[in-house]
């Protein structure tokens, strides 16, 4: 979840480009469905799709078991309080998409959280069998 916040980071910075924080809501593609309505994808929606793919291999890690999980659990909580942080003190940052991620990357937390705790039940061995 860190590469979502330093893209963000990035764009609303104007460090990447110029003027990115008004482009946000860009349209990327559009496409006429059967009904008649417009579909329209746009930035935005990328980034939030993207950081939900970031999500479903950081919950598919937090199955493993071994000392690194422990490591990876305490850097995605770094990064949750990072985005907190960010969202309550930084102008730039007070947006719905950066509100959305930041959502994700406690949904993260608590997921690896609940994952390890589940999975490492399952491996206490009980009467030595």
């Amino acid at each position: 979840m860190l590469v979502p916040l330093v893209v963000y980071n990035l764009f609303a910075f104007d460090l990447l480009t110029t003027y990115m924080t008004a482009r946000w809501d860009a349209v990327l593609f559009s496409v006429t469905m059967i009904s008649g309505a417009i579909f329209n994808f746009s930035l935005s929606d990328l980034f939030v799709f993207s950081a939900l793919v970031l999500l479903c291999i950081e919950v598919l890690k937090a199955t493993r078991i071994g000392n690194l999980t422990i490591v990876d659990h305490m850097l995605s909580m770094v990064v949750f309080i990072v985005f907190l942080v960010e969202f309550l003190l930084v102008r730039e940052a007070a947006t719905t998409l950066f509100f959305t991620l930041m959502v994700i990357a406690l949904i993260d937390v608590v997921a690896g959280f609940a994952i390890s705790i589940r999975s490492a039940t399952r491996d206490v061995a009980v009467g030595g069998y």
